[in-house]
């Protein structure tokens, strides 16, 4: 028997943006859920090894959510919508039938890979993904490792390993000295940026920071033993234990495009309330854009205010949400990536690496659902959610459908999945 709960606010992400808001939905006497598929509360910036643990930045936010009282629902992933107001979920030993009056979407981003021959060789891996490794247990003490791609992830997660004993040889980031520049002028005017960026320069004293630079390819018989890569126009083979690569970050939106949602730009459209155009259902954080943890809680805290109809107060923070938001701004001018990167990949270098799909056998394909009728591009395990951004920069394919179950599921979570299941309030009562 599925078991079933009901909730005022039901936010999907336990990441700054879904911590914040349901901090401050449940602080406002709303019964409210925070239901996140990993163990443990913080996403990719607060992430700790146990529950017991917290993020020293995410603190304060953990005990407001744990004073204010809201159910916290870790290990469960959001699979399917089977009616308004209802979501399925499952674990590792259970499947739960999640009710709600006003929706909150908070699922964060991943990240961006590119396809360059030997990009599927063992330790080859995301930045963020090996950073949440060594979070996990993952020796890394003495390891030689390259970090590339683009973004402000790079520095943040090389400042980290090395922090942990690694030997980082090389930060390659593919933006220019001009579009870094132009970057750093757009900080001036937020302090606190600025200082965590000296902080991390410090923690990185002798590790070499190369613009105009990016991995060409990576070599190795069983796993990783060189990467090629492009710097300032010169080929240089560099020996190493791991490469971190990762070109910025991908919101995850696909939550959102079930429930039917706008998206413009690929990102999920919201007004000022951070309401999307379903109602009742806001969306914050970096599905909304790609702007940092700050811009994260500011969404969050906004959208948790106004579910909760706390008008006024969301109001009031409006204003320290816009001077967030031209960083993010900022930050997706330097971040856009450059041509160059589209001749990375060989006929021969597998896009696809759930459906073992070649280079080759797409450039003969003019959009995303021809590709994926005629080579079955996206219908592994990942449902496309590595190489749908891939081919989306090589092709400029946009992938245009999402079907339930979002992630793979047991057979028994599919059987438990009511076929007419009964809609809870609307989200209008809330108001």
């Amino acid at each position: 028997m599925t078991d079933w709960r009901e909730f005022d606010v039901l936010v999907v992400g336990g990441g700054p943006a879904g911590i914040a808001a349901a901090a401050c939905a449940a602080e406002s006497g709303a019964r409210t859920a925070i239901v996140d598929d990993n163990p443990n509360l913080g996403g990719q910036i607060w992430r700790t090894a146990s529950q017991q643990e917290h993020s020293s930045d995410g603190a304060p936010w953990y005990a407001r959510l744990q004073k204010a009282g809201v159910t916290v629902l870790s290990g469960k992933r959001v699979f399917d919508r089977p009616a308004p107001g209802v979501l399925m979920a499952e674990s590792d030993d259970e499947f739960i039938e999640l009710r709600y009056r006003n929706l909150i979407l908070a699922t964060g981003a991943r990240e961006r890979f590119l396809p360059f021959p030997g990009w599927t060789l063992p330790n080859v891996m995301g930045a963020g993904g090996l950073q949440a490794m060594v979070k996990s247990g993952l020796p890394i003490h003495g390891k030689r490792i390259v970090v590339a791609g683009t973004g402000p992830l790079l520095i943040a997660v090389a400042a980290y390993l090395k922090e942990h004993g690694a030997e980082v040889l090389v930060v390659c980031e593919q933006a220019s000295w001009g579009g870094l520049a132009r970057f750093a002028m757009a900080l001036v005017s937020q302090p606190g940026k600025i200082s965590q960026g000296l902080q991390l320069k410090r923690t990185l004293a002798g590790v070499a920071f190369a613009p105009n630079s990016w991995v060409v390819s990576a070599q190795g018989r069983e796993q990783l033993e060189y990467v090629t890569i492009s710097r300032a126009g010169k080929r240089e083979t560099i020996p190493c234990d791991y490469l971190a690569c990762g070109f910025h970050l991908v919101p995850n939106i696909e939550l959102a495009q079930l429930h039917g949602c706008r998206i413009r730009d690929g990102f999920v459209a919201v007004d000022d309330l951070q309401r999307t155009s379903v109602d009742g259902i806001f969306c914050a954080g970096e599905p909304t854009s790609i702007g940092g943890v700050e811009l994260s809680l500011l969404e969050g805290q906004i959208a948790g205010l106004a579910a909760a109809d706390r008008i006024q107060e969301a109001r009031n923070l409006f204003a320290e949400r816009k001077k967030a938001q031209s960083f993010a701004a900022a930050l997706g001018r330097v971040c856009e990536l450059r041509p160059e990167l589209k001749n990375l990949a060989t006929s021969e270098t597998l896009v696809c690496r759930c459906e073992d799909v070649a280079y080759s056998r797409l450039r003969s394909h003019a959009s995303w659902r021809s590709a994926k009728l005629h080579t079955r591009c996206g219908m592994g395990p990942c449902q496309g959610r590595i190489c749908g951004a891939a081919t989306e920069f090589l092709f400029r394919w946009t992938p245009d459908s999402v079907r339930p179950p979002v992630y793979p599921v047991k057979v028994k979570s599919l059987a438990a999945v009511p076929t007419a299941a009964k809609p809870a309030a609307q989200a209008g009562d809330m108001r």
